[in-house]
């Protein structure tokens, strides 16, 4: 009864069932994708709020002041940039290919995305991130030994936490970086 061709039969349907029910599950991740597209919607906004601060308080500003302000945008960008390589790339990695048709704005780093160089990419993203961080806190210390105003512990504490995470995301970087390069010379020998 072992080798019934009628049992074999329904267990490859339960199987092949089983397999397609595994593949289409793929698709759970795509409303993921549409909530970080409205999510960044919403920091687009923000961005326009940035900026208007900026532009209203600009006759009185100070240099340090400005330059915060520049960086926040920066920040807003960079961020944006992270969501869409998560999105676009995710999306092409993981649930299905976009369909680009004749449209010239297809992204050339499309055509060479995997797995492993979205890690690359997105840790890129969050160290430059971090580097946006720690350099505006410079500038807040700048600014307030400028203004005579004294470091605090907490400051301390704080640009040293970000200090620390920033080298964490540097090192993820770069191990990033070397593994996938590993594989890619691995993979033409």
């Amino acid at each position: 009864m072992a080798n019934d061709p009628k049992s074999e039969g329904i267990a490859q349907k339960l199987e092949h069932g089983l397999e397609y029910f595994i593949f289409a599950s793929r698709w759970v991740q795509a409303p993921i994708y549409v909530a970080l597209i409205f999510a960044a919607i919403a920091y687009a906004w923000k961005s326009v709020q940035e900026l208007i601060h900026l532009l209203g308080g600009f006759a009185t500003a100070t240099e340090s002041s400005i330059m915060l302000g520049i960086l926040s945008l920066v920040d807003i960008s960079m961020v944006a940039n992270l969501v869409n390589m998560v999105v676009v790339g995710g999306y092409v990695t993981f649930v299905s290919r976009i369909d680009f048709g004749d449209n010239g704005d297809r992204p050339d780093w499309l055509d060479h995305i995997n797995a492993n160089t979205l890690k690359v990419k997105l840790a890129g993203s969050l160290a430059s991130i971090s580097a946006i961080h720690l350099l505006k806190s410079f500038i807040d210390i700048t600014s307030a030994a400028s203004a005579d105003k004294p470091m605090t512990a907490s400051h301390e504490k704080v640009i040293l936490w970000q200090a620390i995470i920033h080298g964490v995301f540097l090192l993820s970087m770069i191990l990033f970086a070397w593994g996938e390069r590993m594989q890619r010379h691995g993979d033409h020998d």
